[in-house]
């Protein structure tokens, strides 16, 4: 999942805590690998996505961000932490 793909579909689940972990595609061909650079908490708050990396800092970003930030990673398969953050999407 690209992280344009991740900002989406965290849009559409605003309020609920999901983690991932960030890949790094290295090199190509036969010598192509994947790097693991840790796991992150991220979660949509109004027009902002709350990001807690790997040291355990969190970031408020915007989408450009966001986009800046990871746009050059892919991520793992999104998994519900079961945290909700923010209850308005449930009440709205």
């Amino acid at each position: 999942m690209t992280a344009a793909e991740l900002l989406n579909y965290l849009n559409v689940r605003g309020g609920q805590e999901y983690r991932v972990t960030a890949l790094l595609h290295i090199g190509t061909g036969k010598k192509a690998s994947v790097r693991e650079l840790g796991e992150y908490h991220l979660n949509v708050r109004g027009g902002h996505v709350q990001a807690t990396g790997p040291s355990g800092q969190t970031r408020l970003l915007n989408r450009s961000e966001f986009l800046a930030v990871f746009g050059s990673y892919v991520f793992s398969p999104v998994t519900p932490t079961g945290a909700m953050t923010d209850l308005g999407p449930l009440f709205g």
